[in-house]
């Protein structure tokens, strides 16, 4: 689905203001099963280190990101890491992924990314997806699951998008928020700030706190003149529409699709013909490239990014941390 614009208001917007208070309600429902749930579960630990990386509200914060950034920080000092993901858009089945035999429609588009770096388990029962991975590898990412209460990661990070930070601060419906933010802050090890952090998010907590940003890496070949339509269906599209634009690229257009959207041959004529009468060529997220039917996707410009840390040396200092709760 895409993101309810009054979950992100601007200010002294009555109406979403209005809105919000209207589903207040069933928030404070939703508020009360996440806490009955975690209450009565019996969280399973693994013996081998798991770390888990979530965020606090709905939506994309940048977690898979960086999750492939700290495989490879893993990976830098020997570790075999190997994923966990509840495989979100897929079929939802345990499941090994195998980039020869699955698609976004079996295993997620999070799963296939995450399986270009390293073995990836995916399923909606985190724990027997966990149990299988730890046979895999010395040590276990699981992409999301903060909020998960049946399973005891030996640490876990907070990744928060400082430029969106918790939206209305209400719960969903009512808002983004997937727990209360402190609550969410408590069980984290650390927090990754992602881009800017005008809401000081950062001086909320006494943990750990580290920025970074995402580096778009630009494609071989890449023209630097010409058009281009650019297309994301993703937690905040315009992210990607910033990067396009950082990137000194003329995007004559923009189209969004709801995160994890599935695209349909009816899509791509569609997209097919903004290029075709603006002259322009097609550019899209490394997450959407994986959901683009395979005959299209020789069409379309993948521009992915990597995480970087702010200052240098945070990432050895972030391993550092997280091995130590391990």
């Amino acid at each position: 689905m895409k993101t309810p614009r009054f979950w992100y208001p601007p200010p002294g917007d009555k109406i979403s203001e209005f809105k919000a208070k209207l589903l207040s309600p069933l928030s404070r429902v939703f508020e009360a099963g996440t806490a009955l749930r975690r209450r009565f579960a019996k969280a399973y630990r693994s013996p081998r280190p798991v770390i888990c990386i979530g965020n606090a509200v709905a939506g994309g914060a940048g977690k898979t990101p960086v999750a492939l950034a700290l495989a490879r920080l893993f990976s830098d000092i020997g570790h075999k890491p190997v994923f966990v993901s509840r495989g979100y858009g897929g079929r939802g089945k345990l499941t090994c992924v195998d980039l020869r035999r699955h698609d976004a429609t079996d295993v997620g588009d999070e799963a296939m990314l995450l399986a270009a770096t390293a073995p990836t388990w995916v399923g909606r029962d985190r724990v027997k997806a966990v149990r299988e991975a730890e046979t895999h590898g010395s040590v276990i990412i699981a992409d999301d699951g903060l909020q998960n209460p049946n399973l005891a990661p030996s640490a876990s990070i907070l990744v928060v998008d400082g430029e969106a930070g918790i939206g209305n601060g209400r719960i969903i419906p009512a808002g983004p928020l997937r727990e209360p933010f402190l609550d969410a802050l408590s069980r984290a090890t650390a927090m990754i700030v992602i881009g800017k952090d005008p809401y000081n998010l950062g001086r909320k907590t006494k943990i750990p706190v580290f920025q970074a940003h995402f580096e778009p890496v630009v494609p071989k070949g890449l023209p630097s003149v010409g058009r281009y339509v650019a297309f994301a269906g993703i937690g905040r599209p315009s992210k990607f529409f910033t990067t396009a634009r950082l990137l000194e690229l003329d995007i004559a257009a923009v189209r969004e699709f709801p995160d994890h959207y599935i695209y349909t041959t009816d899509d791509v004529d569609s997209l097919r013909l903004d290029a075709e009468v603006l002259g322009a060529r097609l550019i899209t997220t490394e997450k959407d490239a994986v959901r683009l039917p395979p005959y299209f996707r020789a069409e379309v410009i993948v521009i992915p990014v990597r995480l970087v840390f702010d200052i240098q040396g945070s990432e050895e200092v972030l391993v550092d941390i997280l091995l130590k709760n391990s």
